[in-house]
């Protein structure tokens, strides 16, 4: 049903957005990969689609993903401006790096 109102509403980021949360909650990570990668094509500007799909690449193992998605997480934030989106893309880009540091220990 959700997918069906995602494509009717093709001009709003969110119900997209909110398909591909429900795919990620359900562990479908390939389907909110997919999703998430559509979203961010279509609505780059959407700038809480970036948290999430970096997840998504961090949960497939994927860093280098998950980094890049990071960074134009924080691209997007800038141009927005939203301060607190950033901050926290930051934070999430920051948490990726140490765990790569403590894993190369």
């Amino acid at each position: 049903m959700l997918k069906e109102f995602a494509a009717q509403h093709a001009e709003d980021p969110f119900p997209r957005y909110g398909l591909a949360m429900e795919y990620k909650n359900a562990g479908l990570l390939a389907e909110a990969e997919a999703e998430f990668a559509g979203l961010r094509r279509a609505f780059p500007d959407y700038v809480p689609a970036y948290f999430h799909a970096a997840s998504v690449y961090r949960a497939l193992k994927r860093r280098v993903e998950a980094e890049e998605t990071y960074r134009a997480g924080i691209d997007a934030a800038t141009r927005k401006p939203d301060p607190h989106a950033r901050g926290e893309l930051e934070a999430a880009l920051a948490e990726l790096d140490q765990e790569e540091e403590g894993g190369a220990r």
